[in-house]
């Protein structure tokens, strides 16, 4: 009887523990249901992955590294480490990066080279071979929280990156990954905050029209194998050609780049990719390039909400295009708002948008924002079905050979803070937006010291529910080099979304980039949990 009572003792034990870290580490909480008994703490460790930058002999990558300041208060307080490595790279037998080099490459004959790597994952088959970093130093590793660190590239063959924080650097470690390049194809600026691993992604907007070379970046950060498929969607369904995206492996360690236009053979415009991750873990980005208006990166967007909130559409964009999918088994019907530094809008002649189950649905918004600063809202039509969609922007900004273009993702409210690094004495903008109509949304915006020096500064502002806010973002006083900035919504807040935007100008080019601010979720609740010995007697 003592042995049965002390095992039942340890299932209930180890079922307590399971249940508790399922709590705290569940995809896609946003922390929208708390629990009865629980406490907000810091999180002891984060991981990041950085794609490969570019392969443009032209082009200079530069890293920011930041963590914010006094986030640990109340966890452990060692120091904390927090940097990146190098990957290695799925090449074929000619030592081109899987899909992405070579002939078949360039005139879409490269289908099965293109997923080569779903049974190709290691140097022993099938003529394939990952290719080592050329080298393994860490990159931009931090020393302290709240001072950005810097490191720069001008290698055509620049790794992808991965990593991770712990300690006290672990709470909104970020890395800002910025590249310029001067002249080809996909010149302009191409920034993306490097993303954290998961097992599920949706990038609307991608394309395989002529003119786009768009690529799928999928980067293991861990010791074992990742299995990942890929299906693409258009306006009349799965364009994705049978088993073309299926089984890809993505070995340890290793990053595996993918031509889109070798999953399919027709040609589309507008088209959503989704990345679903069979086993392992796995950071997902999407580069593209246009011949006409320059690249950039396309994150991934918020999980499929039957809403969604595309902050950060610059006063002077040129085009912007709206591609929206519906992932589900029902169509959705969504009304379409402009919201203004006065309020919420309905652009001419776009009342709703109705997107069909499974399929994508585009719209040309043009010159939407007049002149003024602006992001879009996505709900539910009055009467409409509450089917989740995922969303993005491809916004375009100056005219003729001096195009750029940017993509804004669907982005999730900041809850508790928001990160961006790499912000500029000039150049920077930031967009706040409260969606919900009466709803004031109440910030603090931080910041940090600069990489090279400067005293932080904090500033507050309040965003009317239903506006959208774009500021010039407090510096730090006496900057030098390049700064951090926080974005922390005030208790009993409306909610709030958040962009940044980048404005670099390369000659007659307006080059920018635009990086969504999501909750960092440097903090998890933590159930609290207490011994039930009543449960051994039921």
């Amino acid at each position: 009887m003592k042995r049965t009572i002390l095992s039942l003792s340890a299932a209930v034990a180890a079922l307590a523990a399971v249940t508790g870290v399922a709590a705290v580490a569940a995809p896609g909480d946003t922390g929208s249901t708390v629990p009865a008994s629980a406490t907000r703490l810091p999180v002891q460790r984060s991981t990041l992955v950085c794609p490969a930058p570019s392969s443009s002999e032209v082009a200079e990558t530069t890293y920011t590294a930041f963590a914010p300041p006094g986030a640990s208060a109340g966890a452990d307080t060692k120091k904390g480490t927090a940097q990146l490595l190098p990957t290695g790279t799925v090449a074929d037998s000619h030592g081109n990066p899987a899909g992405k080099g070579g002939k078949g490459a360039k005139d879409g004959k490269d289908a099965k080279g293109g997923k080569g790597a779903k049974d190709k994952g290691g140097a022993d088959s099938g003529g394939t071979q990952t290719v080592p970093p050329p080298d393994t130093k860490p990159v931009v590793p931090l020393q302290e929280a709240g001072k950005p660190v810097l490191g720069t590239t001008d290698s055509a063959d620049a790794p992808a990156l991965t990593g991770s924080a712990d300690g006290v650097l672990a709470p909104g470690w970020t890395v800002q990954q910025t590249t310029a390049i001067a002249a080809g194809l996909g010149r302009g600026l191409q920034g993306l905050s490097c993303t954290a691993p998961d097992t599920q992604f949706w990038f609307p907007g991608v394309s395989t029209a002529t003119g786009r070379t768009d690529y799928v970046h999928l980067t293991n950060p861990d010791p074992v194998p990742a299995v990942v498929d890929l299906e693409m969607r258009g306006k009349d369904g799965a364009l994705t050609d049978s088993g073309g995206g299926e089984d890809i492996t993505v070995p340890p360690h290793t990053t595996v780049p993918v031509l889109l236009s070798t999953l399919t053979t027709s040609p589309a415009d507008g088209a959503a990719l989704h990345v679903s991750v069979r086993s392992g873990r796995i950071g997902a980005a999407v580069q593209a390039a246009d011949a006409k208006t320059g690249g950039d990166w396309l994150p991934p967007a918020a999980d499929p909400t039957p809403g969604a909130v595309l902050p950060g559409i610059p006063a002077d964009a040129t085009d912007v295009q709206l591609v929206a999918v519906a992932p589900g088994d029902a169509d959705a019907d969504l009304k379409v708002q402009l919201a203004t530094p006065t309020g919420l809008i309905t652009p001419a002649g776009l009342d709703t948008l109705h997107v069909k189950s499974g399929m994508t649905a585009t719209v040309d918004l043009k010159d939407i924002t007049k002149g003024e600063p602006g992001s879009l809202v996505l709900t539910p039509s009055d009467g409409g079905s509450t089917a989740p969609i995922a969303a993005a922007l491809r916004v375009v900004r100056g005219k003729g050979d001096n195009q750029e273009m940017a993509f804004i993702p669907a982005t999730r409210p900041i809850e508790a803070r928001g990160t961006v690094a790499d912000n500029r004495a000039k150049g920077s903008t930031l967009t706040l937006v409260a969606p919900q109509k009466g709803k004031d949304a109440k910030v603090r915006i931080t910041a940090s010291a600069g990489s090279g020096g400067g005293t932080p500064v904090s500033k507050t502002y309040t965003v009317k529910g239903g506006t959208s806010l774009a500021v010039q973002p407090p510096q730090p006083s006496g900057l030098k080099g390049s700064y951090a900035l926080t974005v922390e919504p005030e208790p009993g807040s409306g909610p709030v979304h958040a962009a940044r935007i980048l404005a670099l100008p390369q000659g007659g080019v307006p080059a920018f980039t635009v990086q969504p601010l999501p909750d960092d979720r440097g903090s998890v609740l933590v159930p609290t949990a207490g011994q039930d010995l009543s449960l051994l007697t039921r």
